[in-house]
């Protein structure tokens, strides 16, 4: 039976005998009604149940209430289907930096049947036009901020499937608005019905679409937020991440949304908005990457940051120094955690109750996890494997059977990190697949290496990887940014790698150093190995 008007996303999804096993789908909280708009829990129950004058959205110019956020939304759904002609099951995509349009047009897709593309600010027209071919997207939201590169990616869908694209920020969007219904009819889609897809980060040729239910979205909301931040209605939300990628819009709209609480959002955060939004609106709770935590440490001391209840790590495993430097300064413990866009979010965590510093954490409500090795076979505690989850949610793969079977086995979705798992259940970062170096027959985890590096007293941030070499197979080089870049030269390389081998085994000392001024890095603030590779 077809989900929607315009059937693509459940067509490509892979077959049922290629998807994950659903575990814990019996318990009460991840129970759903066939006919489900997750807008309506999310947004719409706020209004009906008198919390519609409450805070929703804030920024350092602007307050949103539900109310307004409800009204805009219903406005915008309007648009889509009396003006873009959206029929349902077709997807939109959204460019925009985090601010509250951005949100609005969001939950307005949903609304009018639509299936949600967030994308990220910083992508560029060659990106932006591989989503649009490969989704086969119709319609196109744009803040006129960032209009420059979907000008360029236009005409070359003049005759295809992008039939729409309309801007925002005083501009074309606002004006239609304006005369429309501040109500709307939801679209009644199904609890299994393909609510949004995302582009999974970091990765090379051909990128990966994961397809997430309107089923998915309220099933994260009681796992990650209820196991490790306990929220409320009084809690205020703010972050980094960009709403296009899942951490961010988990973090930053779904979870206070779903408890009824308010979020802060930044364009263009940086480790000294971050804290001024902390200070001046007395945030609660912060997600942002490790790289960002680093920074912020550094500067914690010249703001109020005592609202501050709950600080969320994600993106990249959280160094041990970190979270300790972090603790030394603030009396907060960062709660680490390991989530995939296959995933929807994160589903090894902890709270303040149950932390280990330098565990990523246990398997949170939801999802169950083991480490196993390259046949499949569970490992003994304490010995590293491969990271496998099954849970709530899982990858669904849209036209793409091949990925499919690497990242799904025997009904289990294989991360591509490694793992060890302690006696008392915590689970430990040990790599990245890929981030293996052997070396003259030992294996070296990149992260070792960088944690070891990261307690130098002149290094500020660093990144491994691994170097081929005729001899060794591969050699550690390390990309490191000091704290004072004039200090970079060859006797401070030497002084690090003598120092590497008195403080760590000498066979994972760096043998080839690059000072560099800045790692590269996604817009999640993920390293970008594979420039430095």
């Amino acid at each position: 039976m077809k989900h929607y008007e315009d059937n693509f996303a459940h067509l490509n999804l892979p077959s049922l005998d290629l998807q994950p096993n659903y575990v814990f789908t019996d318990l009460p909280q991840f129970q759903h009604p066939e006919m489900l708009n997750c807008v309506e829990k999310l947004l719409d129950n706020h209004i009906k149940e008198g919390r519609g004058n409450n805070i929703c959205i804030r920024t350092f110019e602007q307050i949103w209430t539900y109310q307004d956020l409800f009204e805009k939304a219903n406005q915008i759904a309007h648009v889509l289907v009396d003006d873009l002609g959206l029929k349902s099951g077709n997807r939109v995509l959204i460019r925009s930096a985090n601010n509250p349009m951005m949100v609005a047009c969001w939950f307005a897709v949903l609304k009018a049947g639509g299936i949600v593309v967030a994308t990220m600010p910083l992508l560029r027209s060659k990106e932006l036009t591989t989503i649009i071919d490969c989704a086969e997207i119709s319609h196109a939201f744009c803040d006129k901020e960032l209009e420059e590169e979907i000008h360029l990616v236009i005409p070359k869908f003049r005759d295809d499937f992008l039939k729409k694209t309309c801007f925002y920020g005083n501009s074309q969007l606002e004006e239609l608005m304006a005369s429309k219904p501040k109500t709307f009819d939801n679209y009644h889609s199904k609890s299994d019905s393909v609510a949004l897809i995302g582009f999974t980060s970091g990765t090379t040729g051909l990128p990966k679409m994961t397809a997430h239910y309107h089923k998915d979205i309220l099933n994260i909301c009681e796992c990650f937020p209820k196991y490790s931040l306990q929220p409320t209605q009084d809690d205020i939300f703010t972050g980094s991440p960009p709403l296009g990628f899942t951490f961010g819009l988990g973090g930053l709209v779904l979870f206070p949304m779903y408890f009824g609480a308010s979020t802060f959002l930044i364009e263009k955060p940086s480790p000294d908005l971050l804290l001024k939004a902390i200070q001046d609106h007395k945030i609660t709770i912060c997600f942002t990457a490790p790289t960002a935590w680093r920074i912020i440490t550094t500067k914690v001391n010249e703001f109020d940051i005592s609202s501050l209840r709950k600080c969320v790590s994600a993106g990249e495993t959280l160094p041990l120094k970190v979270w300790q430097d972090w603790y030394d300064a603030t009396g907060l413990k960062i709660i680490d955690g390991i989530g995939a866009t296959e995933m929807l979010h994160i589903f090894i965590s902890s709270n303040e109750k149950n932390m280990k510093p330098g565990a990523t954490g246990v398997a949170i409500t939801g999802y169950e996890a083991k480490i196993i090795d390259a046949k499949g076979n569970e490992l003994l505690r304490n010995e590293a494997g491969r990271l496998a989850v099954r849970g709530i949610t899982g990858c669904k793969y849209l036209n793409r059977e091949d990925k499919q079977k690497e990242y799904v086995e025997n009904g289990w979705n294989i991360t591509g990190d490694i793992f060890r798992q302690d006696e008392d259940g915590y689970f430990w970062f040990v790599a990245r697949g890929d981030d293996m170096i052997i070396s003259s027959g030992y294996n070296i985890a990149a992260i070792e290496v960088e944690s070891v590096l990261l307690t130098h007293e002149d290094i500020l941030e660093c990144a491994v990887v691994g170097m081929p070499d005729e001899e060794r197979g591969m050699l550690v080089c390390a990309h490191i940014v000091l704290k004072d870049y004039t200090k970079a030269t060859d006797a401070m390389k030497n002084r690090i790698q003598h120092w590497f081998k008195e403080v760590a085994a000498p066979y994972k000392y760096p043998r080839v150093i690059n000072f560099i001024e800045n790692l590269p890095k996604t817009e999640t603030g993920k390293i970008q190995r594979f420039k430095l590779k």
